[in-house]
């Protein structure tokens, strides 16, 4: 079940194409959790220098589109709304599998800490139930 789709989720970050990497958000507790999904194309602006005839999706768009999701629940706070949500810090990130085009991604973000605008989040990027690749986001809120 979609709660919210494409559209809707620009009306909560800034984040546009080519560089908005969440398709949907299926499950969010504001502030607290959140599940989305990124269904990865062979179009993506990426792929043609990443890799020729050996596409593989960049560790880098793996850590954003995390930190996408988790921005989506962060932004739906009330006290946050209309914020940017910017990286402080990756920490523990680990790639466990290559993400290639036609592969959707699974992806789960549990905010861990907040104080006052500066936090921690564990997030992870699952495909076809295998781990992609997970990291600890710390952000900061402007």
């Amino acid at each position: 079940m979609t709660v919210l789709n494409k559209e809707e989720i620009k009306k909560i970050i800034p984040h546009r194409e080519p560089f908005l990497f969440i398709d949907m958000i299926n499950e969010v507790i504001p502030g607290k959790f959140v599940s989305a999904t990124k269904d990865v194309n062979a179009d993506e602006y990426y792929f043609k220098g990443h890799f020729p005839g050996n596409p593989v999706m960049p560790g880098v768009v793996l850590i954003e589109t995390m930190a996408q999701a988790g921005a989506v629940s962060l932004l739906l706070m009330e006290e946050y709304k209309g914020k940017l949500v910017l990286f402080a810090g990756i920490e523990k990130a680990r790639f466990k599998r290559i993400v290639r085009p036609g592969d959707t991604l699974k992806i789960e973000s549990n905010i861990l800490s907040m104080r006052r605008n500066i936090g921690k989040a564990e997030a992870k990027a699952v495909v076809e139930g295998e781990l992609a690749c997970s990291a600890e986001l710390l952000f900061f809120i402007n």
